[in-house]
């Protein structure tokens, strides 16, 4: 099987190759961009950024989420920073590593259980006792009480949220801390606040027997400190699967909504329940009140911040009718993170879990065109090689954070738990974490 990292790093040797010949490098005109060997299908002969096939490790003290979908966005100057990794991991091969992990996973048996999201390289995934999206491996946390440790091969938020579940004795370790999230990053505590202080300002105090004013409702790709708000608030999480059910949720008790952070599923969500973009006013933190006028907000039902997914908002309406275009009968999944013109032009739109449910349940010989994360797409495409699978977007791209989880880290890890150390854990403050657990809880139990 050729994994995404395989596939960027040909893809920058052959984009260097061309830089030092001074050509240009370009897929024969006469072959549709779709129309590659399939692997190229699903990837395109590009990626978004050479800097892809260099190792996590050197640029993990730099500014930045480092290269990929999220290398433009801007970072929190108190963002996490990885330490040096030890010569003996970043001299490693390949090989090296895969035999260093497997022993010391073997060593620590069932004590410690690797969690690996769907959108993690292949080379760290091989290794995971589970796999799934951020709310499912924090559940599978939850659900394992015999483990002492879970090493989360994701990013800092779903680490976050898988401490915040699981026992106060058993540890959570994120193998780099570099690996944050950009979308999470766009809401901080500060400015939820602040923004919370001014629409209670705007929208008055609640009379007796009324509705609340507002209800905040926080995406799971949130930091905890923005769960805990909203616990705290009359508040509540969703994911990307239950987020219509939480809105309704929302509503039985609140005249409007203010959802964090991902503007692009709380507008997919609230139109596809008939409400309209006028009633859905976007929230920009650095202007006073989002930069809306007070009737605006009055009007509004739902307020959506003003952030966004990196990876999903690389994908466009052209693409989808290329796609079209070359294979007619195509069907388009994407993911609601994507922009509502995406969304509206797909054929049917879900969670990550939904988009690999309806590929596990394609009819051989499908064509399916997919707006997600590479790495999911390419794997998807080698567990259903009788279907025709590819990415709507065809340069490399994957996530910047979750692809700085390389296996030196998690080798790393591993045989520093086997040592009795516990690198990078995870500590969310009890307070924090209590009321984050009463949002989560809320959630749990609004089910589609």
């Amino acid at each position: 099987m050729t994994s995404v990292h395989e596939l960027i790093r040909g893809a920058a040797e052959r984009e260097a190759a061309t830089r030092a010949t001074g050509g240009d490098e370009r897929s024969d005109p006469a072959t549709p961009a779709h129309r590659r060997p399939i692997i190229l299908r699903a990837t395109g002969l590009t990626s978004c950024d050479t800097e892809l096939a260099d190792d996590p490790w050197s640029i993990d003290r730099a500014p930045g989420y480092g290269p990929g979908a999220s290398s433009a966005d801007g970072i929190p100057n108190d963002a996490p920073r990885q330490g040096p990794l030890p010569r003996s991991y970043t001299d490693a091969t390949d090989e090296e590593l895969t035999a260093r992990i497997v022993a010391a996973k073997a060593a620590l048996g069932d004590r410690v259980r690797i969690l690996g999201h769907f959108y993690q390289r292949d080379e760290v995934v091989q290794h995971a006792d589970f796999v799934g999206d951020s709310f499912m491996l924090a559940q599978a946390a939850k659900q394992h009480p015999e483990a002492e440790a879970f090493v989360f091969c994701g990013v800092h938020f779903m680490a976050e949220t898988a401490d915040i579940l699981s026992g106060p004795e058993q540890a959570v370790i994120l193998p780099n801390l570099a690996a944050g999230c950009s979308m999470a990053d766009m809401a901080t505590i500060t400015q939820v606040e602040a923004c919370w202080e001014e629409l209670t300002a705007a929208l008055g105090p609640v009379e007796d027997g009324e509705l609340q004013p507002v209800i905040p409702v926080t995406y799971m790709n949130s930091s905890a400190d923005i769960k805990a708000f909203c616990g705290r608030n009359g508040g509540i999480v969703c994911t990307s699967s239950n987020a219509r059910t939480v809105l309704e949720w929302a509503f039985a008790r609140g005249q409007r909504v203010v959802f964090f952070p991902d503007q692009h599923l709380g507008r997919n969500t609230a139109q596809a329940m008939g409400i309209t973009e006028a009633e859905m006013p976007l929230w920009r933190p650095h202007l006073a009140l989002g930069g809306n006028t007070v009737e605006q907000l009055q009007d509004a039902r739902v307020i959506l911040w003003n952030g966004f997914c990196s990876v999903h908002k690389r994908f466009t309406v052209a693409q989808i009718d290329q796609a079209r275009a070359e294979f007619p009968g195509v069907r388009v999944i994407v993911h609601p993170e994507c922009p509502a013109a995406v969304v509206n032009a797909a054929d049917g739109a879900g969670s990550t879990e939904y988009i690999r449910k309806e590929i596990e349940a394609a009819a051989p010989g499908s064509v399916i065109a997919v707006g997600t994360e590479i790495n999911l797409v390419n794997r998807l495409q080698q567990q259903r090689p009788d279907l025709t699978i590819f990415c709507l977007d065809p340069v490399v791209c994957p996530c910047s954070t979750m692809y700085r989880i390389h296996p030196a880290y998690l080798a790393w890890t591993l045989e520093s738990l086997l040592a009795g150390e516990t690198p990078n854990q995870i500590r969310v403050p009890e307070a924090v974490a209590a009321d984050s657990r009463v949002a989560l809880e809320r959630m749990l139990a609004a089910r589609p």
